[in-house]
């Protein structure tokens, strides 16, 4: 599935954690995870390779959080990479929040975010609007 308007927090990602190993960020800023955070990480996240940065101690959940108009209901809701698949193939445009998440320590941190879905074309009328008649 091809993402389109990509963008990698690489960078915000190290400057955080050289500002917590200099001391000029405490660990409670960085690792403050809400339970609602957790709880999706558990449920529909997906483990990564990558370990915590911050506690070395266990491996990264990637949470994929998706928001659009087009999205209804849907909107806001954590979605694993199948389903993201399968909604990229039927919805129109939208957009994926990549949110990685320590359920240790609690370190979370946007990683990436871009779109998916058919692209808006001038003159089409949306997908949702198409099939509804």
């Amino acid at each position: 599935m091809p993402r389109r308007s990509v963008v990698d927090h690489t960078l915000r990602k190290r400057a955080v954690l050289a500002d917590v190993r200099a001391g000029r960020v405490a660990l409670a800023e960085v690792c403050d995870a809400t339970p609602h955070l957790v709880q999706a990480a558990r449920h529909h996240g997906e483990e990564t390779a990558d370990r915590c940065p911050v506690c070395q101690n266990t491996l990264l959940t990637r949470v994929n959080y998706v928001y659009g108009e087009a999205l209804g209901t849907v909107a806001g809701q954590a979605k694993r990479e199948r389903e993201l698949a399968r909604m990229d193939a039927m919805q129109d445009e939208f957009t994926v929040w990549s949110v990685e998440v320590c359920r240790s320590c609690r370190w979370n941190h946007l990683a990436v975010s871009y779109v998916l879905g058919a692209e808006p074309v001038p003159g089409r009328a949306p997908r949702r609007q198409r099939r509804g008649g």
